[in-house]
């Protein structure tokens, strides 16, 4: 059974360092997403999970 990891992340905290492949629509290919590399480009992020409901197929 695979294992589930769950965090919970309150306004004002700061992220964990994490890589994950994304699907980038406006090139029509897959791309990385670091949030190190947001932290150091000093970029507002939003993040935003909602598994299962924007695949594509």
């Amino acid at each position: 059974m695979a294992e589930t990891m769950t965090a919970s992340v309150k306004l004002g905290q700061k992220v964990p360092d994490f890589e994950m492949v994304t699907y980038e629509p406006t090139k029509g290919d897959f791309g990385k997403f670091s949030m190190r590399d947001q932290i150091a480009s000093k970029r507002w992020t939003i993040l935003f999970f909602y598994p299962a409901d924007f695949t594509f197929v």
